[in-house]
């Protein structure tokens, strides 16, 4: 059977306090209900339906994909009246599993093993086992303890209300099994809504054996209703993504103090300190070393690369050996060579730095090419902007460009070729040659200081 996955993701969540939907909140730099959609794309589903109602746009533009196809609940009567929404939907000879869009960090290992549960008299249910199971729907078992029904809390008896196991929402079964039971669903109960819940109690019936499965962790079904719950999970995933580094031979100066948002690709004897944040693809080959606080995003590090405090890359590459900051801006565009190095307070912009070029400190080179062993002294900035249109400046190789210096592009300096420091070039320089712009200095003796002037 093909697998179809409805994702319930309409709800309001008023507790968030925000106007944003609640599941378009981002743990580890995505909104919640995109992790549960990937989850859903690694089990290969044929069709992932999401349930939208409340800011239903910005959901759409958020997740708009070929993959996934949008059903509006434009009433929230619970969460049996919003798989109904998708049933027409859904292909006929299916296994269908049910997920939610604020319940972020379920696992394709345990959905798969849910999904094992399904047949045309089977069925398979999530449950967990909880030390304070208030608020959740207990598993009522009957006398060979197979699962018969699931009580919501409100409509509980105290007794029911001492079970520890209770219902996660999630679970699977098959087409025919949701067309035979979602239209017998009532809203006779404290809440008035259709709850999902209730084709347990008919599965029971009708003799549908129940089967519950139960995840490896409490964390993978915990749902968020608000910020505190948010941030509690956001630190369970950084933790998973730290303990997954250190297993791949990376060291972390405090596990507890890294941010994963994207993936992160690591070799062997890898160094990351601490508060550091990653981004989009990075990767990180052998021996790389990075300094506290720094950013990476869309960047790729070869081998033997330092990276020192508070150094931000972002869609670059450095070859290897590269040593770069501390307090340093890679942007979009840039290409270390070999041995290149970038120092402190130094910001780049497609930039091709080849093998050996120095660029050290309090530096700005944007749309520009640095020649090999290029050595480009503090202070110094390529003009590339006109006001309308980018321009190039190229630096030849073992050029050396002296301090306070502006390259007003396009602009050519020769290899081997000297600028004086605070010079302004506006005109091409042969290799080799020795440019100076700089004016005249002049001094004058006993030089009258302006004196303030004495109030009446």
């Amino acid at each position: 059977m093909s697998l179809n996955v409805v994702i319930l993701a309409a709800g309001q969540g008023t507790r968030m306090r925000s106007s944003l939907p609640k599941v378009l909140h981002s743990l580890a730099g995505k909104p919640m209900v995109g992790h549960v959609v990937d989850t859903a794309r690694r089990l290969n589903a044929s069709l992932i339906h999401l349930v939208v109602g409340h800011g239903a746009e910005r959901v759409r533009e958020q997740l708009a994909a070929a993959d996934v196809n949008f059903v509006e609940q434009l009433q929230q009567l619970g969460t049996g009246h919003a798989v109904t929404q998708a049933l027409p939907g859904l292909e006929t000879d299916a296994r269908v599993l049910i997920l939610y869009g604020d319940v972020p960090l379920i696992r394709a290992e345990t959905l798969q093993q849910l999904l094992e549960q399904v047949s045309e008299t089977s069925m398979g249910l999530l449950t967990v086992q909880l030390d304070d199971p208030s608020g959740y729907g207990r598993i009522i078992r009957d006398a060979d303890q197979k699962v018969a029904a699931i009580i919501e809390q409100k409509d509980a008896s105290t007794e029911q209300l001492q079970i520890k196991e209770v219902n996660t929402g999630i679970l699977a079964v098959t087409t025919t099994q949701l067309q035979r039971w979602l239209p017998r669903l009532s809203n006779a109960n404290v809440q008035g809504e259709y709850y999902l819940t209730d084709i347990i109690g008919m599965a029971y019936k009708e003799g549908t054996e129940i089967r519950s499965v139960q995840p490896k962790t409490t964390a993978e079904v915990e749902g968020v209703n608000n910020r505190l719950q948010l941030a509690a999970l956001e630190r369970v995933y950084q933790r998973e993504q730290a303990d997954l580094l250190m297993e791949a031979g990376v060291t972390l100066a405090d596990p507890a103090r890294i941010d994963v948002r994207g993936h992160l690709s690591t070799a062997r004897d890898v160094f990351i300190d601490v508060g550091c944040v990653f981004e989009g693809l990075v990767e990180l080959a052998e021996g790389v070393e990075i300094g506290p606080y720094c950013v990476l995003k869309n960047a790729r590090l070869g081998p033997g690369v330092k990276l020192a405090s508070h150094s931000v890359i972002e869609d670059a590459v450095l070859v290897g050996d590269n040593q770069v900051g501390p307090f340093a801006r890679l942007r979009p565009g840039t290409h270390l060579e070999v041995g290149a190095r970038i120092g402190n307070f130094v910001e780049t912009k497609k930039a091709m730095i080849h093998q050996g070029a120095k660029v050290n400190h309090l530096s700005y080179i944007g749309d520009a090419e640095v020649g090999a062993y290029a050595n480009i002294g503090a202070g110094t900035i390529t003009c590339n902007y006109d006001g309308v249109n980018k321009h190039q400046t190229l630096i030849g190789a073992g050029a050396f460009i002296g301090s306070n210096t502006s390259l007003v592009a396009p602009v050519s300096v020769g290899a081997g070729a000297t600028i004086g420091a605070g010079s302004t070039i506006t005109r091409d320089v042969d290799d080799r040659a020795l440019a100076v712009t700089r004016a005249k200095q002049l001094q004058k003796a006993n030089w009258p200081r302006p004196a303030k002037k004495q109030e009446d």
